[in-house]
């Protein structure tokens, strides 16, 4: 039986609710990491850095996708709740077809832009070709990737989370089965696995879009759609802490990657690689709960259950916090298997890979406050507070601790930079919890 954005939950309701989301979050890390096991592995670790290099660029491409999946998700789930449905699906139907447009002028703007930003993010002569070559057939897909960043959001909303999962699930399988035929069996190297990505970001994106479009049982369907000026600004206003995240987490990533290259050269920027796959995977256990549940809060706060609402902000606090302890001890566990899987035919970049690895891992034990802290806010319309906490956390905290702490620690300052970072962002999202618990009545 679905579950409904109106019904009372219990801890193991909201876990079921979220879950669909929480994997398809998941298995979209897990395929994004296939590429650079195949490239590291098949083509070799020069090739490997350089698009670790490039793809935080791609990234803060990609975030538009994000601002109006979380920003519309929250729109349009406070007016589901109003009861306006009608509306809610114009201003869904508008958002779907203005994140087409920007797709397509943002992956032209990227292509023309490649070859200077590798340069300037420290590309040598070596990995220029690659980085150059892997992002701009990776902007073929764009629009497409944009859409799906923008379902993960919008599929919860419609109460079709399991739908978003199996979408995932295609892409997923599309990503994995052509980088094996292109990279592992036909040894085409970075133009195989851009390829493999290319597809699986148009199964991911046009499967939703064709599913929305058809008559559905769904909350929402794609109509004609009009400009609407005030739920464009609204969304990006709910959204702004994403697109703050989404490109300040990218430009922070391309900091790392300078840092590393200062201390320790291409070895330092696949270990990094290696650890931002894997801190991919493990933060889409939080970020897929706080996206899972935030139509939950969007719901009732447009209906005015403050009941329901503290409900299950009480809930997920305890449910993050026990998951909290479980990535920590996975990620303790794990780092030596891990770090053979993608480096092992080189010893001394899998020494440093896993020492890296080691205190990079304690930074699981405090993400999942500011992750949902930001998400928490962002549902409630309070795109200022979710803001604030993701540009604190990102572009002041982590930039701060990956300039200084370097210069005291050297590689390993870089390492400890994250877990520095979330610490403090964990105690900045107390505070707003604190300040803004009588508004919300949470």
């Amino acid at each position: 039986m679905e579950i409904k954005l109106s019904d009372h939950f219990s801890y193991g309701r909201l876990i079921r609710f979220a879950l669909p989301t929480i994997m398809m979050i998941i298995f979209t890390s897990i395929y994004g990491m296939v590429d650079g096991f195949f490239i590291s592995n098949f083509v070799g670790k020069t090739p490997f850095a350089a698009i670790n290099l490039i793809y935080p660029f791609l990234m803060i491409l990609g975030v538009f996708g994000f601002i109006f999946g979380t920003g519309g998700s929250a729109l349009i789930g406070k007016l589901l709740g109003e009861g306006k449905r009608e509306k809610a699906n114009s201003v869904f139907s508008f958002l779907v077809y203005f994140t087409i447009f920007v797709g397509i002028a943002v992956a032209l703007t990227g292509w023309i832009l490649m070859e200077s930003v590798a340069r300037l993010l420290g590309a040598d002569e070596t990995m220029l070709p690659d980085c150059v070559l892997y992002g701009r057939l990776n902007l073929i897909g764009l629009p497409a990737v944009m859409l799906q960043f923008e379902f993960h959001s919008l599929f919860v909303t419609a109460e079709k989370p399991k739908f978003g999962f199996y979408t995932t699930l295609a892409a997923g399988f599309t990503n994995m089965i052509f980088d094996f035929i292109l990279v592992a069996l036909f040894r085409y190297g970075v133009t195989g696995a851009a390829l493999a990505t290319v597809a699986s970001q148009f199964v991911g994106g046009m499967i939703p879009l064709i599913y929305f479009s058809r008559r559905n049982t769904s909350l929402l369907k794609l109509g004609k759609g009009k400009f609407d000026a005030s739920a464009l600004i609204k969304t990006c206003t709910n959204g702004s802490s994403e697109f703050v995240s989404g490109v300040s987490m990218s430009l922070v990533s391309m900091l790392y990657n300078m840092q590393l290259m200062k201390y320790s050269g291409e070895d330092g920027v696949a270990a990094f690689g290696v650890l931002m796959y894997v801190n991919f995977l493990f933060l889409a256990v939080f970020i897929g709960y706080a996206v899972g549940t935030a139509p939950l809060v969007s719901f009732n706060f447009g209906a005015k259950n403050t009941s329901e609402l503290k409900n299950v902000f009480g809930k997920s606090v305890k449910i993050l916090a026990v998951a909290a302890l479980v990535m920590f001890s996975a990620g303790e566990l794990l780092a030596v298997p891990i770090a053979k899987i993608f480096v092992g035919y080189d010893a001394g970049l899998t020494g440093l890979t896993i020492s890296g690895f080691r205190i990079f891992s304690c930074s699981f034990l405090l993400a999942e406050i500011p992750i949902y802290g930001s998400s928490f806010f962002t549902a409630l319309n309070d795109g200022f507070v979710s803001a604030a906490i993701s540009f604190l956390r990102t572009v002041v905290f982590e930039t701060a601790a990956v300039l200084l702490l370097p210069l005291l620690f050297g590689i390993n300052g870089v390492w400890f930079s994250l877990v520095a970072a979330e610490f403090v962002a964990a105690l900045v999202t107390i505070v707003f919890y604190a300040l803004k618990r009588k508004k919300y009545g949470y």
